[in-house]
């Protein structure tokens, strides 16, 4: 918005600049300046009737046009109303480079002399600060352009540079700027859930201690949250495995455990089983049964781990966000490849205490 406003006061002034152009072309220098001077009164009395204040950008332009005027009419040279473009942008230049190379807001204190009572966010102060850095060196190129084209080129290329190109160019840059903020809308859409998503925090018993939100919980092996793992087995005594979406950011495309997924802040565990395995498998009302319990840690989070068992011989609807597939494993396959990197070291981890846990039942059977 702050953007725009700031752009909208520099371009009014080059209107005069093209009229400009467009009558010399037709009626000569004199007139061209006559009607580039009336434009401009004109530009001013809008803005003052429509903003009530004195438009400064606006009223610099027009007395720049009387003395540039002045003296290429005197002098019988257009050589000084060429240059005019070029003049005003070294100003926009100077504007730019203070704000962007400098710990001086300048940008943002002129701007709010438009836009009463609007406090910028720290974020929006520094993508400003990144786009200043961009627009400067555009403007300082664009004027080596003009001054170039002043004294080197036909009055047709240096009308183009001077007028059409600076539009263009702008144009450009915020058309640039609107895909960029499309395509992280997703981005955003995901930072926002990170950050409203609470865990409760717990420690090695299961006690809550505390909440943290998603953002805070990943990336601190500090805060221990609690996850539910489900090991789905049908009644050949395969089990099921989903492959992560390649879109994920930790362990993408690898084999995981058949349903996983955080406990939000507040949910009972059974109720975190139920959920997940209808987000991910589309199964309602699993029937599952507890195992054990374990912490997983590495240098990214820490999880209390609550495994539970299940059997269900499909099919599923999976969560194609989350997973891009899904099958059974015989045990004997999944031992052949275990330490290939086909699957999560996380899943690894338990598998081992699956075989410890599922052998000792069987074993436990089998003495009654």
């Amino acid at each position: 918005m702050l953007n725009q406003t700031l752009l909208r006061k520099f371009t009014a002034g080059f209107i005069p600049l093209l009229i400009f152009i467009f009558v010399d072309a037709l009626y000569g220098t004199e007139a061209g300046l006559i009607a580039a001077m009336v434009i401009g009164f004109a530009e001013f009395i809008y803005y003052f009737i429509r903003y009530r204040q004195v438009e400064k950008f606006i009223l610099f332009d027009i007395v720049l046009i009387l003395l540039l005027g002045a003296v290429s009419l005197s002098l019988d040279n257009a050589i000084f109303f060429k240059l005019k473009p070029a003049l005003i942008e070294a100003i926009l230049a100077v504007l730019l480079g203070i704000h962007a190379f400098s710990d001086k807001t300048l940008l943002l204190k002129m701007g709010q002399r438009y836009m009463k009572n609007i406090e910028f966010a720290p974020e929006q102060q520094a993508m400003l600060k990144k786009l200043t850095h961009l627009l400067f060196w555009v403007v300082l190129i664009h004027i080596v352009l003009i001054v170039y084209a002043a004294y080197q080129l036909s009055d047709e290329a240096w009308a183009f540079i001077s007028g059409g190109l600076f539009y263009i160019i702008f144009g450009l840059i915020f058309i640039g700027q609107m895909i960029y903020f499309r395509l992280r809308r997703k981005d955003t859409i995901v930072a926002d859930r990170d950050i409203s998503e609470l865990f409760d925090i717990v420690n090695p018993d299961g006690k809550i201690i505390g909440t943290a939100p998603r953002v805070s919980v990943h990336g601190n092996p500090n805060l221990l949250h609690p996850v539910i793992h489900v090991h789905v087995f049908n009644h050949n005594g395969q089990i099921f495995l989903q492959r992560r979406s390649k879109n994920k950011d930790v362990q993408p495309g690898k084999w995981d455990t058949s349903i996983g997924g955080h406990v939000n802040s507040g949910e009972k565990i059974e109720d975190a089983v139920k959920r997940e395995a209808l987000e991910e498998l589309g199964i309602k009302n699993l029937q599952f049964s507890p195992l054990y319990r374990y912490v997983m840690k590495n240098d990214y989070e820490s999880e209390l781990v609550f495994s539970f068992r299940a059997t269900h011989n499909g099919p599923f609807r999976l969560n194609r966000e989350e997973i891009d597939y899904g099958r059974f494993w015989k045990i004997n396959e999944v031992e052949k490849n275990l330490g290939k990197g086909l699957f999560t070291p996380n899943f690894e981890q338990e598998f081992a205490l699956l075989k410890k846990n599922l052998f000792h039942t069987k074993k436990s059977r089998r003495k009654k």
